[in-house]
C-alpha cells in the first residue's frame, strides 16, 4: 500500500508512526496520496522536510492534519495552458510534443461516455486501494453456499481474506454504546419506505443522453435562485447587487463558485458566476486573500460581500455561511416507538483477486445472527473495476451474475426476517451508468419477498419508522475532497467540511463540474438528487477512512467498503428511535458503530 511505502521512505530519516496510532497514520498517509495526487516518494520528501522544520520524530494523526493544513494545502497547482493559439506561431520540439499530448487527450474524449469496464485501454481505471491483481489464479473449489464456478473459469477464495484477523472488531463508535447488545427484532416492527410520494421519487428507468445545454443552464439558474432566496431570508439581506458592475462601496452578491481553467481549484483561480436576475450570468475573478476563513469548491452557491471597483475583480471581505433545510417533524406516535437496529454495508462484496462472494456470505451470517430490523445494502454488487470483469473472464452475462447475487442475499436472509433496502452504484457493471441512477429492475421478486425487499434509486431519501435516512452510493467525499480548498484559523476536519457543504447546499452531489467518471442527467438531477429535508442519518460510503460524525445535528456515517482490495473491510450498524418533537431537538440515532467483517 501507499502508506507502507511512505513509512519505509521516512524511516530512513528517523521518522516513525507513534505506536498507538499506526493504523490512523497509515490511513491518513494513503488519503493524502489520493487527495493531492502525490507519488509515495513525493509525499515522503514533503513530510520529511516539514517534520525537520517542526523538530518532530513521531508521526501522529494530529501532526499529519497540521502537515496537510500548513504544507500540502499551500502547494502551487499547475494551470493548464490556453489552447486558443496552439496552432499559431513558430514551434520548437517542446511545443510540438505539447500539441501531440493535447491531440491524444482529445482522442480519448469518447472514453468519458463509456462505462469504467469499457474505458480507455491506455490508462486503466483502477483505484489506488484496488490495484489490478497480476497473480495467476488457481482452480480450487469455491464456497459451497455460493459457487461462481458456473460463470467464472477461475473462482478461487482470496487467501488474504480468509486468513484475516480482528473479525468483529469495533473500529469507531458514536453515542451510548457501552454495554449495548446489538440485536434487532428481525423486521417485525420495521417500516422502511420512500420519504417522498412515489411521483416525486425515481422509481423506474428513464431515457438519457438527450440533454440540451439551455435546459442544463435552467437547472443551474434555479439552484442558484433557490439557495439565494434561502440565504437572503435567513440573513435578512435587503437586496443582491450585480457582481459585474463597477462600484466603490461594498456590495452583497449571489453566485456559483467556479475555476478559471481546467485545472484544480486554488486560491488564485476562483471565479464567481452570478445569477441571471442580478448579474445576467456574468463571471468575475474573486480575490479571497482578505477572508479569514473559507471553504470553497466548484459548483458551490455562495453569498459574498465585497468590492468590485473596476468591474474586473471582486475582492471578497465576507462569506455568508450556508443554511441547511429543517429536519422532518414526524407526527407524535400513539405509543412509545420501538428502537430499531439498522445494518449498513457497501460493496464490493468480492475481493479484487477472486470472484467468490465469501465476504457477502460472512455478512449474511452476521445478519442471521443479529437479526437487524433493516439492512441497507449499497452497490456495487458486481464491480465494474474487478479484474475478471474488466478482462471479460466471466462465462455468464453480468446480469445473470447479479441475479445470482441477489438470490443469495434474499433467500438466505428470509429466516432473519430483516427488511432489505438495495441501492445501486455507478460501479454496477450491468446497470445504467447515469446519475441519478434508477433502481434495479432486472430481478423479479417473489410474492413473499415483495413486502420485505425494497429496490431504491441512488440517491434516495428513506423513512424508517419516522427516522429519515439519506442514502447515496456515490463517493462524493473523495470527489469533493479532491476539489475543495479551504483556509481556517484552526485545523479543521476535511470530512466535516464536505458533509456540511452537502447539507447546506441541499444536494446529494453539489460538485460541478462532476468527477470525470460520473455522467449526470441534470434535468432528472434537479428532481431526484436534492435533499427534501435535512436527514436524521446520512450514509455516504467512500474509499476513504470510515467515520461517524454529528454534522449540524445530522449523524453522518461512512461505513467503509465490505472489502478493500484483497482484504476484508468494514460495515456499519445503528440503533435509531423516533423522538417526540420538542424545541430542543434530540437526535434519533442512539448509538452507532463501524465493525470489521
Amino acid at each position: 500500500m501507499a502508506a507502507e511505502v511512505v513509512l519505509e521512505e521516512v524511516k530512513v530519516f528517523g521518522l516513525a508512526a507513534q505506536d498507538d496510532e499506526e493504523a490512523a497514520v497509515a490511513e491518513k498517509l494513503a488519503e493524502l496520496c489520493m487527495f493531492y495526487r502525490l507519488k509515495e516518494n513525493e509525499l515522503a520528501d514533503e513530510l520529511v522536510a516539514f517534520a525537520a522544520g517542526k523538530q518532530v520524530s513521531l508521526l501522529t494523526a494530529d501532526f499529519l492534519n497540521i502537515f496537510e493544513h500548513e504544507a500540502l494545502n499551500k502547494r502551487p497547482t499547475k494551470s493548464h495552458k490556453r489552447k486558443e493559439n496552439r496552432y499559431s506561431g513558430v514551434k520548437d520540439i517542446n511545443t510540438i510534443q505539447e500539441l501531440l499530448d493535447v491531440e491524444e487527450e482529445e482522442e480519448n474524449l469518447l472514453d468519458a461516455y463509456t462505462t469504467p469496464s469499457k474505458g480507455s485501454q491506455k490508462r486503466a481505471m483502477t483505484t489506488p486501494e484496488n490495484p489490478r491483481s497480476k497473480r495467476t489464479v488457481s482452480t480450487r473449489s469455491p464456497h459451497l453456499l455460493f459457487s461462481p464456478s458456473c460463470f467464472s473459469p477461475s473462482a478461487t477464495p482470496s487467501q488474504k481474506y480468509t486468513s484475516r484477523g480482528s473479525q468483529g472488531e469495533v473500529v469507531t463508535s458514536f453515542g451510548s454504546v457501552q454495554g449495548t447488545s446489538w440485536s434487532g427484532n428481525g423486521g417485525s416492527t420495521a417500516n422502511a419506505k420512500l420519504f417522498s410520494p412515489a411521483e416525486d421519487c425515481l422509481t423506474k428507468r428513464y431515457k438519457y443522453m438527450f440533454q440540451k445545454l439551455f435546459e442544463n443552464r435552467e437547472v443551474f439558474a434555479c439552484k442558484i435562485e433557490e439557495l439565494g432566496e434561502a440565504l437572503k431570508e435567513h440573513y435578512r439581506i435587503e437586496e443582491f447587487s450585480s457582481l459585474i458592475v463597477p462600484v466603490q462601496e461594498p456590495v452583497t452578491v449571489l453566485g456559483q463558485i467556479g475555476c478559471d481553467s481546467n485545472g484544480k481549484l486554488n486560491a488564485k483561480s476562483v471565479i464567481l458566476e452570478g445569477d441571471q436576475e442580478h448579474s445576467s450570468g456574468g463571471q468575475v475573478p474573486v480575490d479571497v486573500s482578505e477572508l479569514a476563513e473559507y471553504s470553497l469548491f466548484p459548483g458551490q452557491v455562495v453569498v459574498m460581500e465585497g468590492t468590485n471597483s473596476t468591474g474586473g475583480q471582486l475582492v471578497a471581505s465576507k462569506l455568508y455561511e450556508g443554511v441547511p433545510l429543517p429536519f422532518h417533524q414526524p407526527t407524535s406516535p400513539a405509543e412509545e416507538p420501538e428502537q430499531q437496529m439498522v445494518l449498513v454495508a457497501c460493496g464490493p462484496y468480492t475481493t479484487s483477486d477472486s470472484i467468490t462472494y465469501d465476504p457477502l456470505v460472512d455478512l449474511i451470517e452476521v445478519i442471521n445472527k443479529s437479526r437487524p430490523d433493516v439492512c441497507i445494502l449499497l452497490g456495487p454488487f458486481l464491480d465494474a473495476k474487478h479484474t475478471q470483469v474488466e478482462n471479460c473472464q466471466l462465462t455468464a452475462s453480468f446480469e445473470d451474475v447479479f441475479k445470482m447475487c441477489m438470490k443469495l442475499i434474499i433467500e438466505n436472509t428470509r429466516s432473519a426476517g430483516s427488511r432489505l433496502v438495495i441501492v445501486p452504484s455507478l460501479r454496477d457493471v450491468h446497470h445504467d451508468y447515469i446519475y441519478p441512477q434508477p433502481p434495479f429492475s432486472c430481478y423479479e421478486l417473489s410474492k413473499e419477498d415483495k413486502q420485505r425487499v425494497l429496490f431504491v434509486s441512488d440517491p434516495c431519501t428513506l423513512e424508517i419508522n419516522g427516522v429519515i435516512f439519506g442514502l447515496t452510493s456515490t463517493d462524493l467525499l473523495f470527489h469533493m475532497g479532491a476539489e475543495e480548498i479551504s483556509r481556517s484559523a484552526s485545523v479543521l476536519d476535511r470530512f466535516s467540511r464536505i458533509l456540511k457543504h452537502v447539507l447546506t447546499q441541499r444536494s446529494y452531489y453539489p460538485l460541478y463540474p462532476p468527477a470525470e467518471e460520473i455522467n449526470i442527467d441534470y434535468e432528472n438531477f434537479y428532481h431526484y438528487a436534492q435533499l427534501p429535508v435535512t436527514p436524521d442519518v446520512l450514509i455516504t460510503p467512500s474509499d476513504l477512512r470510515y467515520f461517524i460524525k454529528d454534522i449540524l445535528g445530522c449523524i453522518c456515517m461512512n461505513p467503509g467498503r465490505l472489502t478493500k482490495g484483497q482484504v476484508g473491510g468494514t460495515y456499519g450498524r445503528l440503533y435509531v428511535q423516533q423522538q417526540v418533537y420538542r424545541e430542543d431537538r434530540k437526535s434519533p440515532c442512539i448509538a452507532a458503530q463501524v465493525v470489521r467483517i
